[in-house]
C-alpha cells in the first residue's frame, strides 16, 4: 500500500510538472518553446515565399516547429480590420515575437504590440511601419524591406529604352496600401523624364481587379502592376487582359513575372524572408534588441523576363534585352 501510494504521488507530481511546462517549455525535454505569430495580409506567391524563407532560417538556427517553436500563422485575406484583430490576439496570447508580412500587417502589429519584438518583411517603406531611422530603428521594431532603392527606376528606364511606342502606362492599385502609392509615385517620377505618363485605376478588393484592368484598354500602351498585395492576389485577371489586348505587362516582383507578366528588375522573396528569419533567431536566441538591428534591404537586382508572356503580349525580345540578363537559365521563364 505504501509503495502504491508513493507511485501515485510520483505520477501526480509528474503530471503537475508537465502541466507547468505549458506552452513555454517542452514537457519531454525541458527545452524552452518559443511562441511566434505570423500575420500575412493576403496569400500570393511572393509573400508565401517570404514566409517559407523566414521559417527555413529559424530551422537552420535550431528553432524547429513541433520541437522548440510554436508558430501561429494567420492571414487577413486582404482585410485591414482582420489585420488589427490578428494583432490584438497575438498580443493577448503573449507571443515571444511577431512577424508582419507586407506593410498593412506590419503596421497593425506595430500599432498594437509595444512590449515584444515586432519584425517585418516585404515592406516597401519602413517609415510606414514607424521606422524613422533604418540604421537604428529603436524600440521593439526592425525587419527587412522588399525595395531596392533603384528597382522601380531601372524598370521604368528599361520600358523607356526598349518600348519606344509606350507613351502612357496603366496601373491598378489599392490606394489603401501605402506601399502601392509610393511605388506609383516613384514610377511616375522616373517616367516623367521620358515623357511617359501613368493612368491609375483604384480598387478596394481583388474582385474589382478585372474590371479595372479592362477599363485601361484603349487608353494605355502598357500595364505596370507594383507590389500591390490586393492586385497581385488576382494577377491572373490582369494577365488575361494583357494577353488578349497585346499589352506589355510589367510587374514589381519576380513571382508575378513567373505568373504571366513580361518583365521586372527584382530578387527572390524567399531570400528576403530568410534574412528576416536570421534577425528573428538572433533576437530570440541571443537576446538582441530589435531596435539595435538595422533594417535590411535587398542587395541583388537583376532583370527577369517571361518568354511565354512575351509571345502572348506581342513583345519581341531583342538582343539588347537579352544582354541585360545575368543568367538565362534562372532569369528567363518559359
Amino acid at each position: 500500500m505504501k509503495w502504491k501510494a508513493l507511485t501515485s504521488a510520483m505520477a501526480a507530481a509528474a503530471l503537475l510538472f508537465a502541466a507547468g511546462c505549458g506552452a513555454g517549455q517542452n514537457a519531454a525535454s525541458g527545452e524552452k518553446v518559443y511562441k511566434i505569430g505570423i500575420s500575412q495580409i493576403v496569400e500570393h506567391p511572393s509573400l508565401d515565399a517570404a514566409r517559407q524563407g523566414f521559417l527555413a532560417a529559424l530551422a537552420d538556427n535550431g528553432l524547429v516547429e513541433g520541437k522548440n517553436l510554436n508558430v501561429d500563422y494567420q492571414t487577413a485575406q486582404g482585410d485591414n480590420s482582420t489585420n488589427v484583430t490578428i494583432a490584438q490576439n497575438f498580443k493577448a496570447d503573449g507571443k515571444d515575437l511577431v512577424l508582419g508580412i507586407a506593410t498593412p500587417s506590419a503596421i497593425a502589429l506595430a500599432d498594437q504590440i509595444k512590449d515584444k519584438p515586432v519584425i517585418f518583411t516585404a515592406v516597401t517603406e519602413p517609415a510606414d511601419v514607424g521606422v524613422t531611422n533604418p540604421e537604428k530603428p529603436g524600440g521593439n521594431l526592425t525587419g527587412v524591406s522588399d525595395t531596392h532603392p533603384e528597382e522601380i527606376q531601372k524598370l521604368m528606364e528599361f520600358i523607356a529604352a526598349h518600348f519606344p511606342n509606350v507613351k502612357k502606362i496603366g496601373t491598378v492599385i489599392n490606394q489603401g496600401e501605402p506601399n502601392s502609392v509610393i511605388s506609383i509615385q516613384r514610377a511616375s517620377e522616373a517616367l516623367s523624364a521620358h515623357g511617359i505618363t501613368i493612368e491609375v485605376k483604384a480598387i478596394t478588393n481583388s474582385s474589382e481587379v478585372l474590371q479595372a484592368a479592362e477599363s485601361l484598354v484603349g487608353n494605355v500602351d502598357a500595364i505596370f502592376i507594383p507590389k500591390d498585395n490586393t492586385v497581385v492576389s488576382a494577377l491572373d485577371a490582369v494577365v488575361g487582359v494583357a494577353n488578349k489586348e497585346k499589352l506589355p505587362l510589367f510587374a514589381g516582383d519576380i513571382d508575378s513575372v513567373q505568373a504571366g507578366a513580361f518583365a521586372t528588375f527584382g530578387y527572390k522573396y524567399y531570400d528576403i524572408g530568410y534574412t528576416t528569419g536570421k534577425l528573428a533567431a538572433d533576437i530570440l536566441l541571443n537576446g538582441k534588441k530589435p531596435g539595435d538591428i538595422p533594417v535590411g534591404y535587398p542587395e541583388q537586382l537583376d532583370l527577369y523576363i517571361n518568354e511565354t508572356a512575351a509571345a502572348n503580349q506581342g513583345i519581341e525580345i531583342t538582343q539588347a534585352m537579352r544582354d541585360l540578363i545575368v543568367d538565362e537559365s534562372s532569369h528567363v521563364f518559359k
